[in-house]
């Protein structure tokens, strides 16, 4: 006769509590261990101790000694609670030994967290709380979900709790991520979910570990290549290896991948060659010593700096100017700069806000032109004296025409970089000009004068749609495609996985005693932003002018932005953001994309749509 998983543990828990024995038979191994281990601590499933707290002065000093890990901890509790929001959860985060740091919960759940003491500043380790997510994860190492009676204690037995560890870069144990409902509200995807939080979080502190050092993913499959399930690996510019992530050890199982060993070691490419040709292109082809084969990129450029030639290393001071932690702002960096140094024409796409001309400085840098860079906004000068002004003019040319005439901006771009922002706004009857001056780089005055040759590095940059514009006659096909030999996107603020590096640099920047605190950091993460990142930007000035003396709070954030949106709209906004993400990350497949994110191709069309 078969018994349900209910009876088992039914029966299972009736030994526990008579004989204080562990049934294995009845119940799932890893509960069946927990409990064992709960016995051999001498706990009484009866006769719970009292739960261990410490004070808020105490648990502030924890959370200043997570350092930079608590507002990636924060900022991945946030998304969560978004996925999940509106489905009686609390989301925590607990250090090694149990003690629960923070929490983010549904406001339907605030009175079973109460009843059962879910609080920062409590401690959930197996040894003082018996079986529970937190603690047992902390103890095996390993995701785990706990569900109603598999407690150790029936105080916890109205309750599902999901958790995953997240380690640090060496290795070792830095917390552990839980998902808590009442056992009604459970859903089964919420380990996937923890799992993938958890994840992104080691990345994020992998990649913040090797801030310095040169950070390389890769896959064996190209369209993960900017996934959570990409291998990272950090080396010094000598290519000694200085640490890897979990993902990068399974790829590599059984080669020397240890820190102190050689990327030569491990990969028949030498480091060297990989570095060259990680100059030249975003994606590199990888093979390791026993023949599997890999796409890889390289993320961080700056400590690739030191392996350019001289007269084409960047300024330090202009380095600092653009964080690019997120993948696809350091491929469209790389982009930049490769093309930079052929004297490539370059079009930069990206939403208002987003670093465009920021993006067009570093290119400018990255040239190693002596020359000036001259930024032209194309939709702030009139139709009638935006040839003028390019292409100078003659004395006398034209009513107002300056005495003496005027060399114009491509020529005072002579030897650097002329950056044309807004060029989708740019007249039809001068696009035929501009196009004419790639052809040859010869300037020709309005109204005479001698015409000259310029060597000029030509950027350019929209946040239209150019093919589309061309499809519409309202931008001209024959100069798009000489704009379009390398074009580099920056995604949207929304959709960048770096928001905690920009939010500190752009506080650094508005003065060295700017700070806030993670809760408002999560809080400003969560927002759409949409003036991207010049609406932070004036968002954290305003900040900063409330009060000099203290750190941005929530509450500061919240009286500015007002209330977060409603759990569908965040989770309608969250899912649209991962669909154009995708959908740009596959190269604009639509069938890859579905695949990718197991929905439908109407799904997509329906997230595609302005």
């Amino acid at each position: 006769m078969l018994i349900s998983a209910e009876d088992r543990l039914a029966r299972a828990r009736t030994v526990l509590e008579r004989r204080h024995m562990t049934p294995a038979d009845l119940l799932a191994p890893e509960i069946s261990a927990s409990w064992t281990r709960c016995l051999e601590h001498g706990l009484d499933p009866e006769n719970p101790p009292p739960l261990r707290t410490i004070a808020e002065p105490a648990l502030r000093r924890a959370r200043e000694t997570a350092g930079a890990m608590r507002p990636l901890v924060l900022a991945e509790m946030e998304n969560l609670h978004q996925q999940i929001a509106g489905s009686n959860f609390i989301i925590a985060f607990a250090l090694p030994d149990g003690l629960l740091l923070d929490t983010m919960a549904d406001p339907s759940f605030d009175a079973t967290a109460r009843s059962s003491s879910i609080r920062p500043g409590s401690f959930w380790s197996e040894i003082g709380c018996g079986t529970n997510a937190l603690g047992s994860v902390a103890a095996t190492r390993r995701p785990l979900t706990i569900h109603g009676g598999e407690h150790f204690f029936s105080r916890y037995g109205k309750l599902t709790c999901t958790a995953a560890p997240v380690f640090a870069p060496d290795g070792s144990l830095a917390g552990v991520l839980d998902a808590s409902s009442d056992c009604q509200s459970r859903q089964q995807h919420t380990r996937a979910l923890v799992s993938m939080a958890a994840t992104q979080i080691e990345n994020g502190l992998f990649r913040e570990n090797h801030r310095g050092d040169i950070v390389v993913a890769f896959h064996n499959r190209a369209e993960y290549l900017h996934t959570l399930s990409a291998g990272l690996m950090a080396f010094d510019p000598s290519g000694l290896i200085l640490g890897a992530n979990p993902q990068a050890r399974l790829f590599l199982h059984g080669l020397p991948a240890a820190p102190g060993r050689r990327f030569d070691g491990v990969f028949r490419t030498g480091f060297e060659a990989f570095l060259d040709a990680g100059r030249r292109d975003t994606r590199l082809s990888l093979q390791d010593r026993v023949g599997s084969t890999f796409t890889a990129s390289i993320e961080n450029l700056q400590p690739l700096l030191v392996h350019l030639p001289r007269r084409t290393a960047i300024p330090v001071a202009l380095r600092e100017t653009f964080v690019a932690a997120d993948p696809v702002v350091a491929t469209a960096m790389r982009q930049v700069e490769a093309a930079a140094r052929r004297r490539l024409p370059i079009l930069i796409r990206g939403e208002t806000g987003t670093g465009k001309e920021q993006l067009a400085r570093h290119a400018h840098a990255a040239s190693g032109r002596a020359g000036r860079f001259v930024p032209v906004n194309c939709a702030a000068l009139p139709d009638s004296l935006v040839e003028a002004e390019l292409f100078g003019h003659a004395e006398g040319a034209f009513t107002g025409a300056r005495r003496g005439g005027a060399a114009g901006l491509v020529s005072q771009a002579h030897g650097g970089t002329l950056f044309l922002d807004e060029i989708g706004d740019m007249p039809l009857g001068l696009q035929a000009v501009l196009l004419r001056l790639l052809d040859d780089w010869i300037v020709r005055p309005i109204g005479g004068g001698a015409a000259r040759e310029v060597d000029v590095l030509l950027v350019a940059a929209t946040n239209l749609d150019l093919q589309e514009a061309v499809a519409t006659s309202r931008f001209r096909a024959d100069l798009y495609y000489r704009l379009d030999t390398i074009e580099a996107l920056l995604p949207p603020l929304r959709e960048r996985t770096d928001f905690a590096a920009i939010l500190h640099h752009l506080l650094a920047a508005l003065g060295a005693s700017a700070e806030i605190e993670p809760e408002a950091a999560a809080r400003l993460a969560a927002h759409t932003w949409p003036g991207n990142i010049r609406e932070l930007r004036n968002a954290l000035t305003r900040l900063t002018l409330i009060d000099f003396e203290r750190p941005i709070a929530l509450a500061d954030v919240e009286r500015l932005l007002g209330a977060p949106a409603m759990a569908s709209d965040r989770l309608r906004d969250q899912m649209t953001a991962r669909i154009l993400a995708a959908h740009r990350e596959t190269g604009g497949n639509l069938s890859a994309t579905a695949r990718r994110l197991g929905v439908s191709r109407n799904t997509i069309y329906r997230a595609l749509k302005p």
